[in-house]
């Protein structure tokens, strides 16, 4: 299962995939105000209605974060941070993901492809 990443509405069909799916592609520095320009995101998976995600991220010295985000029409699809969870800082981008499984209730059927 290939899962959809958080992006600006840049969007292609998935060469790799049955049918040329369509998926969500990362674009480098739009990010959103919450988050420091100076942070690189590691990962964005999204539900499938690519309608809420989570930045999955590493600051330049080395700590781990996470950041919560929805997609709305009515914010011309802009996507707007619904949680303040970037403030927190972990060793490990896996002790970031294993936090964000636990703090945002719909990512794990998302990561372990069940959604």
């Amino acid at each position: 299962m290939k899962v959809a990443f958080c992006s600006e509405g840049s969007r292609r069909p998935d060469a790799g995939s049955p049918g040329g799916q369509v998926v969500d592609t990362i674009s480098v520095g739009a990010v959103s105000a919450r988050l420091d320009p100076s942070w690189s995101v590691l990962s964005s998976p999204s539900t499938p209605a690519v309608d809420r995600c989570v930045d999955i991220f590493v600051r330049p010295d080395g700590t781990f974060g996470f950041e919560e985000f929805r997609r709305d029409p009515e914010d011309m699809g802009a996507w707007t941070p619904i949680a303040y969870y970037s403030t927190r800082e972990f060793e490990t981008e896996a002790e970031a993901l294993s936090a964000a499984r636990v703090a945002v209730t719909w990512l794990p059927s998302v990561l372990d492809g069940s959604a």
